[in-house]
């Protein structure tokens, strides 16, 4: 019986939603007024209902559908659950996944952060290793100087030495005749004006031959230029002269021609 009020269950709500559409296929007994949705409503809704209600009542209950049922539920429970725990675990994976991940990026961070201090301990201490290199380079140059200075000194004192040494030597080697020619020499510019050759010329005069007056002239330290204006000075203080009278005159007593006209140019003519 429950499959007769099935079918009609189903006939009844396949006209009904054919006569929703187009109610002239479905309400051919009707007049053409009456073809209408609302009568497809009111005829084929309450068949619907009504063969609905019988379907419903003719159904005999059974512990096996009731248990289909119950192991349907139980199933969509565990699925629900499976899909529920399923979800939990990947967020559970993701969850780590994100703390690895970040986990990772901080021991990234911390490496870079180490390789960085690394970085600035070696560059400091190269920089401290460049630096000692540097003053010790200074200190090796310091003391090379130091030591070349005292060679120099060492040097200098040695030379002075035997400069002093050999001067000794020349003096004691000095005949008696050059040493009296060196002290007439002096004595004569004490007291007046030569020119080199003047002085040798009086020193000949004086009884000495050339070669001890050439020495002992060549051993005194003597500026023959200040010499020639010394004697322009005693010529002008005794009489007068000409610019080149008094360089002429110059000449002849023994000073060459760039004394005598550095001394007349000194003196004011």
């Amino acid at each position: 019986m429950n499959t007769l009020f099935f079918v009609l269950l189903f006939i009844s709500f396949f006209a009904l939603l054919i006569g929703l559409i187009k109610p002239n296929i479905v309400l051919r007994w009707l007049p053409v007024v009456k073809k209408n949705r609302k009568s497809v409503v009111i005829y084929f809704g309450i068949a619907t209902a009504v063969f609905f209600i019988l379907f419903g009542a003719t159904v005999p209950p059974t512990n096996e559908g009731v248990n289909s049922e119950v192991q349907m539920v139980q199933e969509l429970e565990d699925e629900e659950e499976a899909k529920k725990e399923e979800e939990a675990k990947k967020e559970e994976e993701a969850k780590k996944v994100e703390e690895a991940k970040k986990e990772e990026e901080a021991k990234k961070v911390e490496e870079a952060k180490k390789e960085e201090e690394a970085k600035k301990v070696e560059e400091a201490k190269k920089e401290e290793e460049a630096k000692k290199v540097e003053e010790a380079k200074k200190e090796e140059e310091a003391k090379k100087a130091e030591e070349a200075k005292k060679v120099e000194v060492a040097k200098k004192e040695e030379e002075a030495k035997k400069a002093e040494q050999a001067k000794k030597e020349l003096e004691d080697a000095e005949t008696k005749s050059q040493q009296q020619a060196v002290k007439m020499a002096r004595s004569y510019l004490d007291y007046t004006a030569f020119s080199k050759s003047g002085l040798i010329n009086q020193l000949n005069f004086e009884g000495f031959n050339n070669e001890d007056a050439t020495y002992a002239v060549e051993k005194i330290n003597v500026d023959w230029k200040e010499q020639a204006v010394k004697m322009a000075e005693n010529y002008l203080d005794y009489t007068a002269f000409s610019k080149s009278g008094l360089i002429e005159q110059l000449k002849f007593e023994g000073f060459n021609d760039e004394a005598a006209t550095y001394a007349v140019n000194q003196v004011g003519l």
